[in-house]
């Protein structure tokens, strides 16, 4: 006998987007890697889903619809492509109404999708069971996922063998329909022996035919071990990728599992010169995309605090939005924490997101001072039952901060219809009301209309011409005191004045009267300036304005109203001159994928805006003045 061969989904175009460049790639830059896929003789895709729903009309400027569309035009009518939902949420990170969840597998089989992947983050049941039934009725091959992890150190109660065949128990008890399981391992910290467990486990408790998947990410560096132990416990299909979206926060590569299998009695089938043709083009189209240098590494310390491979490089994308990267080892920290006292969910999305946004907060307004709204809707049962009873504490200040009591039903009983809501806002907008635009709005919210009404704008982060402009009229003058030794520089470039104070092996920056130009460099803190070929001479110092931001520019004219957190101003609601009432809205922040509205803090008038719509603000910067 041959050695077994086992199936492999390529996921490059989703997971691998995804997990490297936060999901944000245009459709014709990745066309000719997918052509060269099929010539390589692939079959099965991930063709779409999850985040990358979403993050085409948010970032991409693009329609998931026609990308879908346009993927299986590539592929023909005969390859499997797969997609990724998130039980009731589907492809939102909200809860999603039954009429939306239907519309959701109406619209992917329509748009040329096979399979459709359906997990809940907290493992769930009551959660998969109506998505599950309408991607069945709408003709999709459905597969039921458990959503698996390693809990940090010093947490138990959950996320063991017993507990996910606990859960495979409940899931062949009940009627939910589906055509295969996945056990889906989204941060990649799953230990391999619980994992070799839990498929022995799984493959005695399901009918002999039954397809059984493993899904993880190589984030911490021993997903091809997890592979192995998954395959050795009778698993049917792993996820690959191919480089350069293979490795770090996505899949295995190919070309790695392969060889990884050799002399072990089983194997994919593939043709080596082909994948590695396949790999040469794909390569060659992503030569122009940033790479974030974490979505590459191997990080150990995700098993401390488990972040989904997707979800980490997005998070960083948003973070350098923001510019808080400097913050992200202390929220993976806090991670920790906000996981054990939050009920075990799974760290996938959108769960991981409510984690990542809890300690986001924890971080930079202090520990529980603020309940992420997703976070504490979770704890509070909104999302359904968590897999271990949270923090009382947590829940206790969940409940007051969001003025809601803990909730014990089904979360579907809850939401209102969602199609006739998004028909209403098509038809405010003079928006043609069809199938594909009601589910845009439902699932994409205020995002979705600015993409329909031409107002969305692609924020793709490619590598840019850094060439150095030339610089030209550059004048200096120093002024030595004679006491200290201190040397004060005044330096004129292109018409914008600078002022640096040297004393003593240092260089402080003292004076800086306009943003440099681009092209142009001022000395760092510490560095040495060259000597000036200019006459000495005694230069008053330049008169700086206040930055517009600055919290004394608010106080001397009114009350500053300051942001809280650092983030991107994403909606302002007043103009100046405005008359507004206490506690009323004032403009909307973005973090995180959270959106914070700023609110009048009494009565007044709007006498400045100091922000504009896309800024990226810090903690304290003065948004609005009231007066």
């Amino acid at each position: 006998m041959g050695d077994k061969v086992i199936k492999f989904m390529d996921t490059s175009f989703r997971d691998g987007f995804q997990s490297v460049f936060g999901a944000r790639v245009l459709t014709e830059d990745f066309i000719p890697a997918l052509e060269a896929s099929v010539d390589a003789g692939i079959t099965h895709f991930e063709a779409g889903g999850g985040a990358r729903f979403q993050s085409l009309f948010f970032y991409c400027d693009e329609s998931a619809f026609d990308m879908m569309d346009r993927f299986r035009e590539v592929t023909g009518p005969d390859a499997n492509l797969q997609t990724l939902a998130r039980g009731i949420n589907v492809v939102a990170l909200s809860q999603q109404p039954k009429d939306v969840i239907d519309l959701h597998a109406k619209m992917f089989k329509k748009h040329g999708m096979t399979t459709i992947r359906n997990f809940d983050a907290l493992n769930d049941v009551r959660n998969l069971k109506y998505s599950g039934e309408r991607i069945a009725h709408h003709g999709l091959h459905h597969q039921i996922v458990i959503t698996v992890m390693e809990l940090p150190p010093g947490c138990e109660g959950a996320h063991t063998t017993e507990f996910y065949l606990n859960a495979l128990k409940q899931i062949l008890e009940s009627d939910v329909p589906f055509h295969s399981i996945c056990f889906k391992d989204a941060t990649g910290t799953a230990n391999p022996k619980k994992i070799y467990e839990t498929v022995k486990g799984a493959r005695k408790m399901c009918p002999a035919d039954t397809t059984l998947w493993f899904h993880t990410h190589d984030t911490a560096g021993f997903a091809l071990s997890q592979n192995m132990a998954a395959i050795e416990g009778g698993i049917d299909g792993i996820d690959l990728s191919k480089s350069p979206v293979s490795g770090g926060t996505a899949q295995p590569d190919i070309l790695s599992m392969m060889q990884t299998m050799k002399g072990s009695g089983y194997k994919i089938d593939i043709d080596i010169d082909k994948i590695l043709t396949a790999e040469e083009v794909f390569e060659d189209t992503m030569k122009d995309y940033f790479f974030p240098p974490e979505a590459k590494m191997v990080s150990p310390k995700i098993v401390l605090s488990p972040m989904p491979g997707g979800a980490l490089t997005a998070n960083t994308m948003m973070m350098r939005d923001t510019k808080t990267l400097h913050l992200y080892g202390k929220v993976i920290k806090e991670m920790t924490e906000v996981v054990k006292l939050g009920g075990f969910g799974s760290s996938v999305t959108p769960v991981s997101q409510f984690y990542f946004q809890q300690a986001y907060l924890n971080v930079v307004m202090g520990k529980w001072k603020k309940i992420n709204p997703s976070y504490g809707n979770m704890v509070l049962g909104y999302f359904g039952r968590t897999p271990v009873e949270p923090d009382p504490e947590v829940v206790r200040l969940a409940s007051e901060q969001l003025d809601k009591p803990v909730f014990t039903a089904d979360p579907l009983d809850i939401l209102e219809p969602g199609v006739p809501k998004a028909e209403k806002i098509l038809k405010e907008n003079n928006l043609p009301v069809n199938d594909e635009n009601v589910f845009i709005i439902a699932s994409c919210e205020g995002k979705g209309l600015d993409f329909l009404l031409g107002k969305a704008k692609a924020t793709i982060r490619k590598v840019e011409d850094k060439k150095p402009k030339e610089v030209v009229n550059v004048s200096a003058s120093r002024i030595e005191d004679p006491v200290t030794g201190q040397n004060t520089y005044s330096i004129n470039v292109n018409n914008n004045a600078y002022q640096v104070i040297v004393g003593r092996g240092t260089i402080q920056p003292q004076v800086v009267s306009t943003v440099p130009p681009v092209g142009v460099s001022v000395p760092p803190v510490g560095a040495t300036i060259p000597p000036v070929n200019a006459p000495t001479q005694t230069l008053q110092a330049p008169q700086v304005p206040a930055a517009p931001n600055s919290p004394a520019e608010g106080s001397a004219t009114g009350e500053p109203v300051k942001a809280q957190i650092p983030g991107k101003i994403l909606k302002i609601e007043v103009k100046e001159g405005d008359t507004v009432k206490e506690h009323q809205t004032l403009l909307i922040m973005e973090a995180m994928k959270m959106e914070t509205e700023i609110k009048a803090p009494s009565d007044g008038k709007v006498a400045k805006i100091h922000v504009s719509v896309d800024d990226a603000v810090q903690t304290a910067d003065v948004l609005v003045t009231l007066e």
